[in-house]
């Protein structure tokens, strides 16, 4: 598995981690499999090497299982034998699930730093190796949100800070607030979803890590990802692999900073995804996915 940074060049806590990293979330939500098949999707990514996983506490399907997914994935490394310092688990912190369906936020500094510390207990860590604000407040201002990811590294209950779901004046905000210690932005990204581009090359300019969270389009779209988006199938029928590869090897030529972490429920979903390291596209290609993405 080729290597990203994650982190910026000359921190203390940049490391390198797998290019494309796996997204937890359809392993705990409506529609989940089974807790085997869910393990076994999780261990088929680290045995192609993966190194980084993205869960949050948020990731669970009824309103008394918080921080099912960090649970399950914790789970998932114990058996595996994989020491924690050898998988980056980004967890998240500030969105909720009461179980109807929908998704409120809490962007109160007290209640992300007792979340971070609930987070790490699950995870069974001694400190998150990377903790993400997963969306703003409208009713908390964000600096006082981003004052809790301050004291959580002072503290040492997290490694690494970042953000998700902001546009580039909030990434320059917490990077502020941070004083140079902002590691990672994860935002909606996809050939559906481009609206994020700004932030995407944002953080290329500061040397941010951008994990693109649905980056094959959500788990209801990235299989007709092909028929919806023709260019990425016309591409993918020249190299002989699936649309899906096509689409995070056109994320991963965008910026060096960019790490994909693609949802899956399947080994087999995974293991598909993950060849996309691997995959070479040209200049020419990549400036046809891009247009293509536009219209």
């Amino acid at each position: 598995m080729k290597q990203r940074s994650l982190g910026r060049p000359g921190s203390p806590t940049t490391r390198h981690v797998s290019a494309i990293g796996l997204g937890g979330m359809p392993l705990s939500i409506e529609g989940r499999p089974d807790e085997d098949r869910a393990i076994a999707t999780v261990h088929a990514a680290l045995e192609a090497g993966v190194t980084l996983i993205d869960t949050a506490d948020a990731y669970h399907r009824d309103a008394d299982e918080v921080g099912h997914n960090e649970s399950l994935i914790a789970r998932a490394l114990r058996a595996y034998g994989s020491p924690a310092d050898d998988v980056v688990v980004a967890t998240k912190g500030g969105h909720l699930r009461p179980g109807d369906g929908s998704w409120t936020k809490n962007g109160d500094p007290a209640y992300l730093k007792e979340a971070a510390k609930a987070s790490a207990k699950r995870l069974g860590v001694e400190a998150i190796g990377l903790y993400q604000f997963h969306r703003p407040d409208p009713d908390v201002p964000f600096a006082d949100s981003i004052g809790a990811l301050v004291e959580l590294l002072d503290e040492g209950v997290i490694v690494r800070a970042g953000i998700s779901n902001a546009d580039v004046a909030q990434i320059d905000e917490a990077d502020r607030l941070l004083g140079g210690r902002l590691t990672s932005v994860q935002n909606q990204f996809s050939p559906a979803f481009r609206s994020s581009q700004g932030e995407l090359e944002h953080c290329a300019s500061l040397g941010v890590s951008f994990l693109p969270w649905s980056p094959l389009g959500g788990i209801s779209s990235a299989a007709d990802l092909g028929s919806n988006h023709a260019v990425f199938a016309e591409v993918a029928q020249a190299h002989g692999v699936s649309p899906q590869q096509v689409t995070l090897a056109w994320e991963l030529a965008l910026a060096d900073v960019v790490l994909p972490i693609p949802g899956s429920s399947r080994p087999a979903s995974i293991q598909d995804s993950l060849a996309a390291a691997d995959l070479e596209l040209s200049a020419d290609e990549i400036t046809r996915l891009s247009e293509g993405a536009r219209s």
